[in-house]
């Protein structure tokens, strides 16, 4: 008999095979385990995890579905609540939101719900199961701007409501973030994105590659002249961020936003492909959450030595426990309560090196977060010829410079209500990264399903 106080151990690559590939690192669960794996889970009355999905997938049921061997009824379950279940079990933060409030976590391991929901998912792809079309049309149109996380969970539920919804895409893939932002070893695009975007697509939600709502068409003209009801906006958080030293415009300074762009959508990392990208030796990544370590562990398989470079301690990082464990366990160097002061560069016109000045901790700041103070006299020079600054995003302001009444905050991100996505704009909805600004995939697919109710509140009223 297994330990029940601990996890299935899921199979993963090798850390010295994985680091010279693109293919994923997580191997997930075969059926045994992830039957074994299931019985660890004690059914709770009162599930605490299901507070923790932003989603709200019924956990209990779908895994007692999969205790069964019911792997269809499960990811029917998973289905009511969630348009990327294959997604989620890949890349959500299980451990801070169902995990992190499973019973079974408080006098051992939590079960390992993600791995279970990936499981599902992926043994639905493979036995061609996909969710159930709805049977009639009510008549009213939805335009959903943007194909990430929020947009298509938000288009997703309302096409199973009825709504004729149409997504616009401004890049010529479908995906948003997911195809863009996240490497392959953590998010196979063909294997497991393009699926899932089929999947919404069943359920009768068209798509509308290359259209860059502001510039090839407004939200008024959309409303106005091509007869939709409502809009959601889910155009996310695109635009980096920087520090503002000296240096930054040197050849060999990327945000990570363009890097991971280039290597994911673009396939830069595949010969076969015209896609420049920077081949560094030796590469300073700027900052501490799952972005970086996705640039960091990008750039170490397109043969760089690569150092993460992060003002706070190791306690303090944004990133998922795992993805700095996979980062450390593949060769990353940790430069941490290290701070930039200055990218050099060569006469050249090229990053030639990063200085840095150590850093201390003193009190908490408005984060919560112990703030990192300079060490007077602790200079130090890192020798680099690439740096990859990975500090946050924020909107594109196309879309807000361009719609009447629409209002935006001080950081230019869109002003919506908490509980349902509504602005300032009557019939205009927006959720994720467009309002929050840089946050989680599944963060962004529950304001897509709140926004969804939202508007089918408006629409049923009008």
């Amino acid at each position: 008999m297994a330990d029940v106080l601990k996890k299935v151990p899921v199979r993963e690559q090798d850390p010295k095979v994985r680091a010279a590939n693109f293919d994923e690192v997580c191997l997930g669960y075969n059926k045994e385990e992830a039957v074994e794996e299931a019985q660890r889970c004690i059914g709770c009355k009162n599930a605490k995890c299901m507070e923790g999905c932003p989603v709200k997938i019924h956990i209990p049921n779908f895994i007692k579905e999969v205790k069964e061997g019911n792997f269809a009824g499960a990811y029917e379950v998973i289905s009511e609540s969630s348009a990327l279940p294959a997604i989620c079990g890949r890349v959500c933060p299980q451990e801070s939101q169902c995990e992190g409030r499973c019973i079974r976590g408080i006098k051992g391991e939590p079960v390992s719900i993600g791995k279970l929901e990936r499981f599902v998912a992926d043994w639905a792809r493979e036995n061609g199961i996909k969710p159930a079309a709805p049977t009639e049309k009510n008549g009213k149109k939805v335009a959903v701007i943007g194909s990430g996380p929020a947009g298509l969970t938000c288009a997703g539920d309302l096409a199973k409501l009825g709504y004729e919804v149409t997504i616009f895409e401004a890049l010529h893939k479908a995906g948003g973030v997911l195809v863009y932002g996240i490497p392959e070893f953590r998010l196979p695009k063909d294997g497991v994105v393009l699926p899932e975007v089929e999947n919404v697509k069943s359920l009768g939600v068209k798509i509308e590659t290359d259209v860059i709502i502001g510039k090839s068409v407004t939200i008024d003209e959309l409303m106005e002249e091509e007869g939709f009801d409502a809009v959601f906006i889910g155009s996310g958080a695109g635009l980096p961020k920087f520090m503002g030293i000296p240096g930054e415009t040197a050849c060999g300074v990327f945000s990570a936003n363009e890097y991971l762009t280039r290597n994911n959508l673009m396939k830069a990392f595949d010969p076969s492909y015209d896609t420049p990208i920077a081949l560094g030796k030796k590469v300073a990544v700027v900052g501490g959450g799952n972005v970086a370590m996705d640039a960091a562990r990008t750039a170490l398989r397109l043969g760089a030595e690569v150092h993460i470079v992060y003002r706070r301690s190791e306690e303090e990082l944004p990133a998922r426990v795992e993805e700095v464990h996979h980062a450390k366990e593949e060769g990353i160097i940790f430069d941490l309560l290290t701070n930039p002061t200055e990218i050099l560069v060569g006469e050249d016109g090229w990053v030639k090196g990063i200085r840095c000045i150590r850093m201390e901790l003193g009190e908490p700041d408005a984060s919560g977060r112990r703030r990192p103070v300079e060490v007077p006299g602790s200079e130090f020079d890192i020798e680099v010829d690439t740096v990859i600054m990975s500090l946050g995003t924020s909107p594109n302001p196309l879309i807000s410079s361009t719609t009447k009444g629409l209002e935006i905050n001080k950081r230019k991100c869109i002003v919506a209500s908490e509980d349902v996505g509504a602005t300032s704009k009557e019939g205009v909805y927006a959720g994720g990264d467009a309002v929050t600004g840089a946050a989680t995939v599944i963060l962004a697919m529950g304001a897509g399903k709140d926004a969804a109710r939202g508007i089918h509140e408006y629409l049923s009223r009008n």
